[in-house]
């Protein structure tokens, strides 16, 4: 299990003081160094089965040996799930492809016999991603791009979420935060919840407001954000849309505010009185799913720039009066408000925190 020091907990992805004193770091800084212990035979995680789990757990026990960091076990583990849902196979299922990461005896991994062991393919994978220039702070569909060379480049993301699970489970991790730089997201910026149930959603200022001259439909604010910040839910409430907006195309890749629609991946909550926020741009699938239902301060993914966007940011509306039908809540136009005005007035003013 994992050691956290007794100063200050990550409780659901917010960071809780347990003394007097301020709360100042973040999850990665004070979970203890050392390394994790790998569990047998977890059982299903999510949708992945038992067999898949285990051969998650080799792959992370692999990159323990070797001494990675955590963050490549998270790699290694969306890796192998996207190349072959974690079934360790010596069927050949694209040109001369075996194994776990589906590596290719033509392209100078091994042989067929050696390339279906998952501990000599998995220290293959990581004597490649050492090599990658910066790899631990890479996007993990670059990182693990540059050691796969895939024809379908950007499909690694879909996983990432995944993978933070399983490794979570099989080291026996509350959370993924709980691996110091497992994750390109920590606890971030402690979460301070006012007394109506409000908080900031990231703590950054306005660089783009509400219906200006220059922009008159932005129904909403950007907040300046770098990429991978952690993004939390404003206030309680359940997710009633967390996905890819159809109109973007691909949102595993930045956008581009000239040729590209729509937010991205992005989030939509429905709180009390039916006030409903959105959370555009993540930089990857959300962490929540549609239907969850999340506190003030949880972590809803993090800062990108998918969809209609120039560069990494938050784009955050608040909509009032909102009604639901079966499938969507209607976040439009006519429902929406300044949102500086509305989180002053919440008491968790947008903006720099103190």
């Amino acid at each position: 299990m994992i050691a956290v020091l007794p100063l200050l907990l990550c409780v659901g992805g917010v960071l809780v003081a347990t003394s007097d004193e301020p709360a100042e770091a973040s999850c990665a800084t004070v979970a203890a160094s050392g390394q994790a212990n790998i569990r047998d035979h977890v059982g299903a995680v999510g949708t992945w089965n038992s067999a898949a789990v285990d051969n998650a757990a080799i792959i992370v026990a692999v990159g323990q040996q070797k001494q990675i960091p955590a963050r490549g076990w998270v790699i290694a583990v969306a890796t192998a799930m996207t190349e072959s849902r974690l079934i360790n196979t010596s069927k050949v299922t694209d040109h001369d492809s075996v194994g776990l990461f589906q590596q290719r005896p033509s392209q100078g991994w091994g042989t067929p016999q050696q390339l279906i062991d998952p501990v000599y393919t998995s220290t293959k994978f990581y004597n490649a991603l050492v090599k990658v220039k910066d790899w631990q702070t890479l996007p993990l569909t670059v990182a693990a791009q540059k050691v796969q060379r895939s024809a379908f480049p950007d499909r690694y993301a879909n996983f990432e979420n995944d993978a933070e699970d399983v490794v979570a489970a099989v080291t026996g991790a509350a959370s993924i935060t709980d691996l110091p730089g497992a994750s390109l997201a920590d606890c971030g910026t402690p979460a301070i919840i006012t007394s109506g149930g409000w908080t900031q959603p990231v703590p950054d200022g306005v660089v783009s407001g509400f219906r200006t001259s220059q922009r008159p439909t932005h129904q909403g604010v950007d907040l300046g954000s770098d990429r991978n910040d952690v993004i939390r839910a404003a206030a309680a409430g359940k997710v009633v849309y967390a996905d890819c907006d159809g109109s973007t195309g691909n949102c595993n890749i930045d956008g581009n505010p000239d040729t590209t629609k729509g937010c991205g991946w992005f989030v939509e909550i429905l709180h009390a009185d039916n006030v409903a926020t959105r959370y555009c741009h993540m930089v990857r699938r959300p962490s929540v799913k549609y239907g969850q239902q999340v506190q003030a301060g949880d972590t809803l993914g993090l800062t990108g720039s998918s969809g209609h966007s120039s560069g990494p940011h938050l784009h955050y509306e608040v909509h009032l009066d909102v009604s639901c039908g079966k499938v969507r809540c209607q976040l439009r136009s006519y429902n929406a408000t300044d949102p500086v005005e509305f989180m002053k007035n919440a008491g968790a003013p947008l903006g720099k925190s103190e």
